[in-house]
């Protein structure tokens, strides 16, 4: 018996059972509007609801007037400080900046060249793992999703941890940055450890050096030769300063606060926070934007002919091409309306690069969909909200230019995001003194409980199968 995909419940009766629960768990539509619940907690026009305060980052894409959402070119802060400034300030002396974007996020401001010096020697220390935790932890149980391998060793690293429980804010300030230091190592090697199971290749567990960059540090582990470029690594630390943080509303941010507000541990939070943003909905969307790609790549003769791919987006959009599914991955934004600023930054990096590698066609595609959705969309479904790239769009190019397997491309989100996370952490911890617990309103009528013996078995199967005609239960009825 294959175990790993045995349900011991017939498909007929799964069929019969998932129809009953949906007619069951069905809300009238209606009733949202009638309570006042906004869904998502979204307000109508679609922005967000005011759940908390922060500091650590502002992401801005639209003001309201007059109680109306007037859009505006996005902008994005990490503490006060405009991600363009960041970025332009790390290139201009040309070095590694995601160790920069840590501290400023957890600690709230820029650090002296002495405090990024010994920041960067602390993670280049916290690198480790426990010891055995590669071959006890990593190597067995193997998990087809990266994800979900790293999701479950940060837990198994409470294990580790004699003071795991202590929410005080030293052990936790310790927690989170020895976990974002060790998140690059465990992706990295969850990923070998994949590569090895399921598609039969060679695995490769290269020690770490803690003098590397965290960017430096990924490209060298996942590498059979340890071999990169001075420019590859500054290009891959660019997308981990632009995926460190994005406000406390994003869901997986949120999702930590929730876990933090109760008093649960730190590997408890960042394990939810992984979960979250596995989803394709949100840091698992960039995987959609590739396949969505590919898709396109084959289906349309001339990428670069805008009738062409005008025609395919609007089969995309009426569902009648792609997943079926109407979006059009990579395209639009819960806060920014006119532009998504690490979109753009991405965009002018990939253009870069794009040009002398194989991706030059899917990189010229991608600004076509850009370019063209939305007045598609505006056509096709007569819907005028602004529709922007958001940074999902050109993600994953840069990522295959980078030679990164799309195994990888959400964890090392991850890898970058626990940073912001252990910010927003903190803050809760710091301010937020009350457990999250937002109020659903019952709309089930009232029942009167029947006894057992008075229940009438309403179909013919048995869960574990299929009976025969002759072993059928009958109803008190006497129907079958």
């Amino acid at each position: 018996m294959n175990h790993e995909n045995y349900n011991p419940i017939s498909p007929e009766v799964m069929e019969y059972l998932c129809s009953r629960i949906e007619r069951k768990s069905q809300i009238n539509p209606d009733d949202f509007w009638k309570y006042g619940v906004k869904r998502g907690l979204r307000n109508p026009d679609g922005t967000g609801v005011m759940a908390g305060l922060t500091k650590v980052c502002s992401v801005e894409g639209y003001y309201i007037d007059d109680g109306e959402r007037v859009p505006k070119e996005g902008v994005l802060k990490y503490r006060g400080i405009n991600i363009h400034d960041i970025i332009a300030g790390c290139e201009a002396e040309n070095r590694f900046g995601f160790e920069e974007v840590a501290y400023l996020l957890i600690f709230g401001s820029l650090p002296s060249y002495e405090q990024l010096d010994q920041f960067r020697k602390v993670i280049g220390i916290c690198r480790s793992l426990p010891e055995d935790f590669i071959e006890d932890v990593m190597m067995k149980n193997a998990s087809k999703d990266v994800m979900n391998k790293i999701a479950r060793c940060v837990l198994v690293l409470y294990s580790a941890d004699e003071l795991a429980d202590d929410i005080s804010l030293e052990n936790v300030l310790r927690q989170s940055i020895q976990i974002l230091a060790q998140m690059p190592m465990i992706a990295s090697y969850a990923y070998q450890v994949k590569r090895h199971k399921y598609y039969g290749k060679s695995m490769y567990i290269h020690p770490e050096k803690p003098e590397l960059s965290t960017a430096e540090t990924i490209l060298r582990c996942i590498r059979a030769d340890r071999h990169y470029t001075d420019d590859e690594a500054k290009l891959l630390d660019l997308c981990m300063i632009l995926h460190a943080e994005h406000g406390g509303g994003n869901n997986s941010t949120f999702t930590c606060r929730v876990l933090t507000s109760s008093g649960t541990d730190s590997y408890s939070a960042y394990a939810a926070a992984i979960g979250a943003l596995k989803g394709t909905r949100h840091g698992g969307a960039n995987l959609k934007v590739c396949q969505m790609l590919k898709d396109m790549m084959e289906h349309i003769e001339n990428v670069d002919d805008d009738d062409q791919v005008t025609a395919y987006l609007e089969k995309i959009i009426r569902k009648e091409a792609g997943d079926g599914s109407g979006l059009v991955y990579g395209m639009g934004h819960a806060v920014y309306t006119l532009s998504d600023p690490r979109a753009q930054i991405l965009k002018q990096k990939a253009a870069q690069f794009a040009a002398r590698s194989e991706f030059a066609a899917e990189f010229r595609l991608a600004c076509a969909v850009e370019r063209l959705t939305p007045e598609v969309f505006h056509r096709v479904t007569g819907n005028n909200k602004p529709l922007c790239a958001n940074v999902d769009l050109f993600s994953g190019i840069v990522y295959k230019i980078l030679g990164i397997p799309q195994d990888l491309f959400t964890p090392l989100f991850a890898a970058a995001r626990i940073a912001g996370w252990s910010a927003h952490r903190i803050e809760e911890l710091l301010t937020g003194n009350r457990i999250i617990r937002p109020a659903y309103k019952s709309v089930a009528l009232p029942k009167r409980y029947v006894p057992l013996s008075e229940r009438i078995n309403n179909y013919s199967t048995s869960m574990l199968g299929y009976i025969p005609s002759e072993e059928r239960i009958y109803t008190r009825e006497g129907q079958s």
